[in-house]
């Protein structure tokens, strides 16, 4: 139907279409008769007659501009996001210290202007997400990733908090049942508060084989993880076979962690790997805010759960704050 507007995008104002547009175009007639034809302005009509596109023209600033930020430090926003690849919240977070005045629309906007509003899609298809059931502190995550030097093989040892998102990491040489127990007393020696939880797969590490989980000997013989599970009070659990999503968040914490050092750099010896991780973990739980914590590192929100429920807490935690406390 001419002059239909099906399919089209025009501007609030518009008083014709891109049919009526074209037909003022390709008419030799009188500008009073066609604006008296299609019922709109004179003017309307004459400025339709003297474009070659049926097209809105852009509104706007030519070259538009922020006017929060200045040039440098469009350019420095710029340069920190392609280099780091952070997503939108995280570069705000990083970067609000620097630029007191940023605010997270006119850092999008900064972004969109400059076409790294969107980061390059991964190459390994990504799993749906799904929103966490809603625990206390003291949900651990636990499990166990290989990574390598060019000195030997080492075992990396993970546990993720699932509420606070604060981690705890160890290199071991070997991953058998005594190394898990130590690592479980590391934790609990680590932490500032109870863990209630812990929740790991159906490794040797950490449980018997589920065949022989029931037999008499198991039953007569405490696995090391979970003789220490009892002393503490913490309620072992572990994830249904074959399904390691069910412990996600640690899994996510592992690709974490290699994405930032063995996948990235070359390690001569396991100390220099040691110092790395160790230094990241470090900025991780005190210096990275996350969206999920709504702005709050895990240390913040350890010191704010703290102010809130203080009878979780074995330790007050400004002790486990790295540096001199005075």
């Amino acid at each position: 139907m001419e002059g239909g507007t099906v399919g089209q995008v025009l501007h609030g104002s518009a008083t014709t279409t891109a049919a009526i547009r074209r037909a003022i175009q390709n008419s030799q007639e009188s500008l009073r008769t066609l604006a008296r034809r299609h019922g709109i302005n004179p003017k309307t009509v004459a400025k339709w007659k003297k474009r070659c596109s049926v097209v809105d023209l852009p509104t706007g600033p030519s070259r538009p501009k922020s006017t929060v930020l200045s040039i440098d430090e469009e350019a420095m926003i710029v340069t920190f996001r392609r280099h780091t690849l952070l997503p939108l919240d995280d570069c705000f977070y990083a970067l609000q210290p620097t630029l007191p005045h940023l605010t997270r629309s006119s850092l999008h906007r900064c972004l969109k202007r400059h076409g790294i509003s969107r980061l390059p899609d991964s190459e390994d298809e990504r799993p749906s997400r799904h929103r966490f059931k809603s625990y206390p502190i003291g949900y651990i995550h636990i499990d166990i990733a290989e990574v390598r030097t060019e000195q030997s093989k080492l075992y990396l040892f993970v546990a993720v908090d699932r509420t606070s998102k604060f981690a705890f990491v160890a290199l071991h040489e070997k991953a058998d049942r005594p190394t898990a127990a130590r690592f479980l007393e590391a934790l609990i020696t680590a932490l500032p508060y109870r863990i209630n939880t812990v929740l790991t797969d159906n490794g040797l590490q950490f449980a018997d084989l589920p065949h022989i989980r029931d037999a008499r000997t198991a039953r007569h013989r405490v696995h090391p993880f979970d003789e220490i599970c009892r002393a503490n009070g913490i309620d072992h659990r572990l994830t249904k076979p074959n399904h390691p999503w069910t412990n996600g968040q640690v899994e996510r914490m592992n690709r974490t962690l290699k994405e930032a050092t063995v996948n990235r750099y070359h390690y001569e010896t396991c100390d220099q790997l040691l110092h790395h991780l160790n230094d990241f973990v470090t900025a991780y739980n005190f210096g990275r805010r996350l969206k999920t914590l709504k702005g709050l590192s895990p240390y913040e929100y350890i010191c704010k759960t703290w102010i809130q429920q203080p009878d979780r807490f074995t330790l007050d935690p400004i002790h486990k704050m790295p540096g001199l406390n005075t």
